[in-house]
């Protein structure tokens, strides 16, 4: 799956054109590796994410398509 949709699918991100942009301004890593938004992210790889004021860091536990709103937590876990 497209680094953008699992930021979006998984609600870390609330709209895909704003993890597109992430993604573009160099806010995103992949396993440690600066994602472009077409990147793609498959079970157990490492997400950070650098907002402005806060950096989080996610394993990927799921990949789906589909997800409803209260799920969106089950496709990810932090990690310190």
């Amino acid at each position: 799956m497209r680094i953008d949709k699992f930021l979006k699918n998984s609600r870390i991100i609330k709209r895909r054109t704003v993890a597109k942009e992430a993604c573009e301004q160099g806010r995103v890593f992949i396993n440690e590796t600066q994602a472009k938004p077409g990147s793609v992210v498959k079970v157990g790889d490492i997400v950070k994410v650098t907002f402005a004021t806060s950096t989080i860091k996610v394993r990927v536990l799921s990949v789906d398509d589909n997800v409803k709103k209260g799920d969106a937590t089950k496709l990810y876990e932090y990690i310190d």
